[in-house]
């Protein structure tokens, strides 16, 4: 095992710990918050978030994505002529850094304005909400430091220093979480918009201090000294443009159509005869309770994701075309065993994970309909990275566009007849259009072709006979009630222990040994 893949492993399992900490931490948060304040303010919430994330993606504007895969080239290129790759302190290293920076202020402030001086039209006459004004002008101050923070995380991700990252984060998260509690406490309740309120606040003193610490710790980093010459400087500026403009107008374009998405979902849910409160509250149950548990284990596949993009763009540069064949045939065999078990304890325990988490909802219901979509949903995230880092982060959202667009379209034909049934159907429709685009690219450019049989076919058998024993065993038991934690916790380990055993039985996440020497 050689030292860059024990170091790639190492970090992966770093993130992988803290993003299932963070994801834990946060649908405990979410559970305790909805419990709190009751799924029409959380459903409010998450109709100021949408608009947030839009002007997020056009203050960050793919800054991140684009400072991770110039510096991994750089780091690249400088290996190739025999010094050392993990270098950080070369000056040419530190001035795209720079660029970055600059990139991230002007795209920043530009947002910021228009989201503090536009919330009251927004509030108005968008969003049809003015309880949504005063979170939104809130959530603008966040802009600037959130962006310079993404420049600097995309430089730690590329200098493999991911701990940086991890620390940063949890420390944001837990901050945020202890602020929102303070003050839900403190001053709760008075009405849907105070809660909101909470929330928000709670959002920008974790914003900001994570950019403190974000800061600190590139500045702490001792650098080289030494400057660049002006061809190079514009060298930079180039490559920063050309990487992270594309994307980012493509990021426009879909971050756009995913909030005009999102604002339609509770006029739709009115039109189909749903009162403003109702509709907000089966909005903020499938948004805000359902896709949180669903996607909750997707961190230990998106950690590896967002280190696959440095990884492969490496391979990749060096036309090491059989090794990045070797890393897509062992993403899609472990992604798909990995999101199979998933689904399948998704599927059979979706009523008590419901009742434990959010008791008095119809999250479980949600939970179970959604869950057969979960082996799509995580191996298009690993898709996504294998993409970008091969280079296709255009096509990569051209797709995502085109995902977006019919939602749009099918959010208005199917809401207002089917209401929240609707926009199952529509989520499964665009998932499974978006990943079978980007899987079919991503097999033609590399030539890459995993077994079915082993990816889909054992993996399936085995969590489903897993799943049935487990459910006998706890039956056997006689446990006295079975949507309590205990008896979910103990159905959903036996599930587990015996998915393992079986899939390994079954060969199903073997690895060949001409992979193995392709990754070491």
């Amino acid at each position: 095992m050689t030292k860059n893949f024990r170091r790639f492993l190492f970090n992966g399992l770093l993130l992988t710990a803290v993003s299932l900490a963070m994801r834990a931490i946060g649908v405990s948060f979410n559970a305790y918050i909805s419990n709190e304040i009751g799924a029409e303010a959380m459903g409010l919430f998450t109709l100021i978030s949408t608009v947030y994330g839009f002007a997020i993606t056009f203050a960050t504007s793919a800054v991140s994505f684009a400072t991770t895969r110039i510096v991994s080239g750089v780091l690249g290129v400088v290996g190739d002529n025999g010094i050392d790759t993990n270098s950080t302190r070369t000056p040419l290293v530190r001035a795209v850094v720079k660029k970055s920076v600059l990139y991230s202020l002007f795209f920043s402030t530009l947002s910021t304005v228009i989201l503090f001086f536009g919330a009251g039209f927004i509030g108005n006459s968008i969003l049809r909400d003015t309880r949504t004004i005063l979170s939104l002008k809130l959530f603008a101050i966040t802009l600037i430091p959130l962006s310079i923070t993404s420049a600097l995380s995309g430089y730690f991700t590329a200098v493999r220093r991911i701990y940086k990252n991890a620390i940063n984060q949890i420390s944001a998260q837990l901050i945020r979480i202890f602020v929102c509690i303070a003050l839900i406490n403190a001053f709760f309740a008075f009405d849907v918009e105070s809660s909101c309120l909470c929330i928000v606040i709670g959002g920008v003193v974790s914003e900001l201090l994570s950019f403190v610490i974000a800061l600190l710790f590139y500045i702490l980093e001792k650098k080289e000294n030494g400057n660049i010459d002006q061809k190079e400087s514009k060298l930079i500026s180039h490559k920063l443009r050309s990487t992270a403009l594309p994307m980012a107008f493509s990021a426009y374009v879909r971050s756009a159509l995913l909030t005009i998405e999102h604002i339609l979902i509770p006029r739709g849910l009115e039109s189909s005869g749903a009162t403003r409160e109702k509709s907000l509250a089966a909005y903020g149950t499938v948004h805000s309770m359902v896709f949180p548990i669903v996607f909750f284990p997707s961190a230990i596949l998106s950690s590896f994701a967002s280190l696959l993009i440095p990884e492969v763009a490496r391979a990749n540069n060096n036309a090491k075309d059989k090794r990045v064949v070797a890393i897509i045939g062992n993403v899609f065999d472990t992604a798909l065993t990995y999101a199979i078990g998933t689904a399948g304890i998704m599927m059979f325990f979706a009523f008590e994970l419901g009742d434990v988490i959010y008791p008095a909802t119809d999250a479980g219901q949600y939970i179970r309909m959604i869950a057969p979509l979960i082996p799509v949903m995580y191996l298009d995230t690993a898709t996504d990275a294998l993409l970008k880092g091969l280079g296709e982060q255009v096509y990569t959202m051209g797709v995502n566009i085109v995902d977006s667009f019919l939602s749009v379209i099918l959010v208005i034909v199917l809401l207002p007849r089917l209401g929240i049934v609707g926009y199952i159907v529509t989520v499964y429709f665009t998932e499974l259009i978006n990943a079978a685009l980007s899987i079919s690219r991503l097999l033609c450019i590399s030539g890459a072709r995993p077994s079915v049989k082993n990816i889909i076919v054992k993996p399936l058998i085995c969590i489903i006979l897993s799943a049935y024993i487990s459910r006998f065993i706890s039956e056997m038991f006689s446990f006295s009630s079975p949507s309590s934690a205990f008896s979910l916790i103990f159905n959903i380990t036996i599930t587990v222990g015996l998915y393992v055993a079986l899939v390994v039985f079954a060969k199903g996440i073997k690895i060949s040994k001409k992979s193995k020497k392709l990754l070491q």
